[in-house]
This record gives structure tokens, C-alpha cells and sequence, in this order.
């Protein structure tokens, strides 16, 4: 990557603003990052995050760096050069685009964004289109990453949307392995902190929104939230919107100030001016059956006008797999190909059961704020009626603080019993947590109990259950660590513990 090209680009994007001492513009940098104690020879550092120090750009010169990106001059602390720019976040996401070979214009990348069901519409996206394309569809989820076919290169992901750097690198990696598609999820913090800056979606896909991600750490206010997750619309060239969401017009004409709208299509539940239409058929405790009808007025999507059977329960993953059906439509997916992938969809740590022989049947289910938690309990509320639902459950620390006062919300529309434990609490103390959600829960309705550790807390749901309850676990999946005082404590993961529990009760194995 030559210094010209680098300034020509962020020229182009009005974030150059000059450099601390001449450079010239036949250098050449070998080596890009953020991270001091990585970067190499000849490199170029970029100098980033809240709590950045000089003395991490003093070890990257020591380590090699020749020349630094900022947004601050530090020619006192290195007698190397620096490119000042206004937005260092956005800099570094177009110089990562630079240093890689813009990766990006060799795939047909596939982005959604949504309060929840990011994470199932991508696997569902993934197993479609591993029909269409075998071995060549790449994914970025919360659960992890797929750049190629060996096994090293599946691994379990940090971030939602990845920092930039990381992100064009791993495309890279995936073009390089061979890859042609990339499905991938977009958290609206990937807008806020420019982790997508620059990047031109193929499709971007409007799941939902309700509150969440509010808070110090995170989003000032909903009307931020939503305008990051727009972002992702309007950096896109065509769109799929759930046309039930919450602020649908807004999304809506978010998309139409950059996509032609014969490029925009809408679906939902009994929607007939909808793009396409859910017919629900069926609902059991594994799996759904749905019809989709098409607007006449679109009749080249009329081959879509067929019957749908998805490999999980739930009315909402209906409105998940039409997202993932009109997406993969767009990347070449024929009807046979979208019914087998629904077919033979499974994702770690959503709506995952567990059947015993006296203790009712046990959920896991990543359910993490109130819009997937409520939606999960309405769906076994409906579905058995005559059932109590106790729910394990916790709030994640330092973060979604509003997340809290949601769970309360849900817990009382649906539940019978709660226990509230430890769910990735921070730097904050789980048991205050959990009295931020017992203060709103009703408890002429809801049974509360406080049991800190959360295998403990699982062990007493299940143990106390009997065949007439569900027991949800919720906020976590298939998550092997605890994030505690800012450290990933091991945690052998809901599923994991919720067998072992299991397999101690004698009358199991009676």
C-alpha cells in the first residue's frame, strides 16, 4: 500500500487533513494495524480507541512502524511521520479496504441488521445458499466465522460486526480460500463506530427494532439506534425490509434515498401489499410450516409462491426464513435449493430443546433483550397454553441497561416462575442487576428467585420442574465464558450444563 494511494483515498472522502513531516509519495507500507505489540516493519500504526496512549505508538515505531495514522499531531513523542486525518475510525476502515485489495469487489456480500434475528437469518442465508454454491459462502456471525472449507478456518467470533481491519482482512481471507459469497450480520454499533465505513452492501436486510442497546457504553437514544441501523440501507443495492417492523415508513424511506424502489422488497404476516406474503401453517416444538404468496404487481418473484418448511419453532423464524429466502433469490438461490437449506437449518444456541423424561422440556435460547425474549415466550405461551414457563435468565452488565425493565415486561406477560442469575454482568454486580429486573416484575404473577451462580440457578429450574413446565434458559446460547470484571471467565455453556443436570437427576434415569 503506497502513502499516495492512501492519501488520494481519504482525499476522496474528505478526511485527509495532512501530515507532520514531508513523505514522500513512493512510500510504501508493509504492514497496517492497530495493535502495537503486531504491527511490522515498514508499517503504517493506526492510532485509535478511547483509552489510546502515546506510548502504544512509541512501541509500534520500536516494533517496526515507519509511519502513523491519527487524529492528533504526536511528532513530540516519535520522530516518525503521521497522516492526520478528521475521522481516524472511518480512516482506518478505507485504509484496511486499501491494504487488502478491496476484497469486497470479489464477493456478493449479504448484511442484516435487526434488534433480533440477525444471527438465525444468517444461517439460514449460509445453509441456502451452500446449496447454490457449495463450499464458496462465507459468514460473519455472532456465533462464528466462516472464511473457507478447513477447519481452521471456522472460529467462534468476538464482535458482532468485527473492527474494521479484521473485517476486510478475513474477506480477504475468504476471496483468497476461495469463497464468492459473504452472509454476514451488521450490528448497528458496526455504523456507529465506522466499522463498515465505505463498504457497499449487494443486500441489506431491515429484520426489526425495538429498544435496546441503549445506554452509556452503546447508543445516546433509540433515535440514534435506528439511524445507525438505516445506515445499512442506504449503503446497500437492494433492500428486503420487514414490512411488520416497528417505524417501518421510516426504514422504508431510508432505503428509497439510495435504492430504486422496483430494488426494495417487503414481506410479512398476512401482508398483501407486502412484496411477498406469510401464509403460518404450522408450529411445533422443532420446526414451522408457512405458504408465501406474491404481489402480482412483482411477477418476477412468482416462482416464490410455494410451500416453506424451516428446521425451527417459533412464528418468528417464519419472517426470518423470507428474509433469507428473498435474500438468497438475489444471489442466484432456486426454490428446491431455499426449501432444502430451510430444511436442514440449525443454529447453535437458538431455540435449542431438550426433552426429559420428568422434568419437562428445557430451551436454550440466545434470547437477550425484550423484543427476542417476548417473542419466544408468546410462542410457547400459544403453543402450550396449559404449560407454566419458568425462565432462567440474567442482564448483561455495562450495556442495554433498558434491557432490563424489557425482560420484567416479558417475564409478566408470559411466565410463571423466574430465576434470576449471572449473565456476562461487567463491571457490574449481578445481584444489582437482577434487582433492577425484580423491581419490575409482578409478583402476584411471576415466582422470583435469586441464584447467583448460573449453573446453580439452572440446576434448580430443572430440578424443581416437572413434566407440566418449560424451562427457558435465556441470554446466552451456547456461550462458553462469563465476561466478568472485564475477563472472559470459562463457562461450559447453558446446553452443556443443562445435560449435565440432567444426567445427576435419578429419576431420569429410573
Amino acid at each position: 500500500m503506497r502513502a499516495s494511494q492512501l492519501i488520494t483515498l481519504l482525499r476522496e472522502h474528505d478526511l485527509y487533513r495532512g501530515t507532520t513531516a514531508p513523505l514522500a509519495a513512493e512510500t510504501t507500507f508493509a504492514d497496517l494495524g492497530y495493535d502495537s505489540r503486531k504491527i511490522g516493519a515498514d508499517g503504517l500504526f493506526v492510532c485509535k480507541g478511547l483509552n489510546f496512549s502515546s506510548q502504544y505508538l512509541q512501541q509500534a515505531v520500536a516494533n517496526g512502524a515507519s509511519a502513523y495514522l491519527a487524529e492528533q499531531d504526536y511528532h513530540d513523542q516519535v520522530t516518525v511521520p503521521g497522516i492526520l486525518v478528521s475521522d481516524v475510525r472511518k480512516a482506518l476502515s478505507l485504509a484496511a479496504q486499501l491494504y487488502f485489495g478491496f476484497p469486497q469487489n470479489d464477493l456478493f456480500v449479504i448484511g442484516y441488521t435487526g434488534t433480533k434475528g440477525k444471527t438465525t437469518s444468517t444461517y439460514l442465508t449460509h445453509q441456502i445458499l451452500s446449496q447454490t454454491a457449495p463450499g464458496k459462502v462465507a459468514m460473519f456471525s455472532t456465533i462464528n466465522h466462516i472464511i473457507g472449507n478447513r477447519p481452521e478456518d471456522q472460529f467462534k467470533a468476538h464482535l458482532t460486526t468485527a473492527e474494521s481491519f479484521d473485517l476486510f482482512h478475513e474477506m480477504r481471507q475468504a476471496v483468497d480460500n476461495g469463497q464468492t459469497i459473504l452472509v454476514m450480520e451488521v450490528a448497528s454499533q458496526a455504523y456507529l463506530l465506522h466499522r463498515v465505513y465505505g463498504l457497499t452492501f449487494d443486500v441489506g436486510i431491515f429484520l426489526n427494532i425495538s429498544p435496546d442497546h441503549i445506554g452509556v457504553n452503546e447508543h445516546p437514544n433509540f433515535a440514534n439506534y435506528l439511524l445507525c441501523k438505516q445506515q445499512l440501507l442506504l449503503n446497500s443495492k437492494a433492500c428486503i425490509i420487514n414490512a411488520d417492523t416497528a417505524h417501518f415508513d421510516e426504514v422504508y424511506a431510508a432505503a428509497k434515498v439510495s435504492t430504486d424502489p422496483s430494488r426494495i422488497w417487503t414481506y410479512g404476516v398476512d401482508q398483501d401489499q407486502a412484496t411477498v406474503s406469510i401464509h403460518p401453517q404450522q408450529n411445533t416444538l422443532t420446526a414451522s410450516e408457512f405458504t408465501l404468496t406474491v404481489n402480482p404487481a412483482v411477477s418476477e418473484l412468482a416462482s416464490l409462491a410455494a410451500d416453506y418448511h424451516v428446521s425451527m419453532p417459533g412464528d418468528f423464524n417464519q419472517g426470518n426464513a423470507t428474509a433469507a429466502i428473498l435474500a438468497s433469490l438475489l444471489a442466484g438461490a432456486t426454490v428446491p435449493q431455499m426449501q432444502t437449506g430451510l430444511a436442514h437449518t440449525r443454529v447453535p444456541g437458538r431455540m435449542e430443546s431438550i426433552t426429559t423424561r420428568h422434568h419437562g422440556t428445557v430451551y436454550i435460547d440466545y434470547a437477550h433483550d425484550w423484543g427476542s425474549m417476548n417473542a419466544l415466550l408468546h410462542f410457547l405461551h400459544t403453543q402450550f397454553t396449559d404449560h407454566r414457563i419458568v425462565v432462567v435468565l440474567g442482564s448483561t452488565g455495562d450495556k442495554g441497561e433498558d434491557r432490563r425493565e424489557g425482560f420484567a415486561k416479558a417475564l409478566n406477560a408470559y411466565a410463571t416462575a423466574a430465576v434470576l442469575t449471572t449473565d456476562d454482568p461487567g463491571h457490574e454486580d449481578p445481584q444489582a442487576i437482577a434487582e433492577q429486573i425484580d423491581q419490575r416484575i409482578d409478583h402476584q404473577a411471576v415466582h422470583t428467585t435469586y441464584i447467583a451462580d448460573r449453573e446453580a440457578a439452572i440446576r434448580h429450574a430443572i430440578t424443581h420442574a416437572t413434566n407440566d413446565d418449560l424451562v427457558v434458559l435465556a441470554g446466552k446460547g451456547q456461550d462458553a465464558y462469563q465476561k466478568i470484571n472485564g475477563v472472559d471467565t470459562p463457562y461450559d455453556s447453558d446446553p452443556v450444563v443443562a445435560h449435565r443436570v440432567i444426567a445427576s437427576l435419578p429419576d431420569e434415569h429410573a
